[in-house]
């Protein structure tokens, strides 16, 4: 097992863990890297543990070639918008059950990532930039639903990416070039969970006919309980 050289802050990020809990992972690594680990508080190495409890282990050699699926860019990049559009709704005080458009259109596409692990190399990456086009053509399916039963909010689809460029340098794209506010179509806890059926049904056999990767892959579709949570995809 290799050594770390870093902090891995962004791959808790794509794990799920809050701003403030990869904040305090980060400020604690570089402390403990500074001045040892018995001069952290029994609460903090304890919290230490806890983080790299769940990070995957760092491998060198032929080993380390293969990445995590959630370690590769464009996977990252999926989960970096999800997380802006999960924070934006948020604040947008939802009924319960209720839930956007675009975030169950990334939610569905990195559960079959999740399930399909493609090797997401150049040329998987330059082909998924035709998903593009069937998540404007979902999207829009979505909005007479929003209309009749739902809600349709305003969103700035580049927002969040500009602020990162702001901070750090950058190599991921929009998801949307259209700057400002856009409609934002949220759906009734109903209408959504017939989207998402309607999403899983057109994105599964997308991808596996997209992907380079995927061209002999001769995995099933996943059931609709498939949760990468609970099960390891093979």
């Amino acid at each position: 097992m290799a050594k770390e050289l870093t902090h891995r802050a962004d791959e808790l990020k794509t794990l799920g863990w809050s701003t403030d809990e990869v904040a305090r992972y980060a400020e604690l690594w570089d402390y403990r890297q500074r001045w040892g680990a018995m001069n952290l508080e029994r609460e903090d190495r304890l919290f230490l543990r806890k983080a790299e409890a769940v990070l995957p282990a760092i491998v060198s050699g032929k080993a380390a070639a293969k990445k995590a699926i959630n370690e590769k860019s464009y996977y990252r990049w999926l989960c970096f918008h999800l997380e802006a559009m999960n924070l934006a709704e948020a604040g947008y005080a939802l009924p319960q059950g209720a839930r956007g458009a675009w975030p169950i259109l990334l939610e569905e596409e990195r559960r079959l990532l999740d399930y399909y692990q493609p090797v997401l190399g150049l040329p998987d990456t330059i082909k998924a930039k035709a998903f593009d086009a069937i998540r404007e053509e979902l999207a829009a399916q979505a909005g007479p639903l929003a209309a009749a039963d739902g809600q349709t909010k305003n969103y700035d689809f580049m927002s969040a990416l500009k602020n990162l460029k702001a901070q750090e340098n950058s190599k991921w794209r929009h998801l949307r070039e259209q700057e400002g506010d856009q409609p934002y179509p949220v759906l009734s806890e109903d209408a959504a969970g017939s989207f998402r059926s309607e999403v899983r049904s057109r994105f599964g056999p997308l991808m596996r006919d997209t992907l380079p990767s995927l061209a002999e892959t001769e995995k099933p579709a996943p059931d609709d309980n498939w949760n990468p949570s609970t099960e390891v995809a093979s």
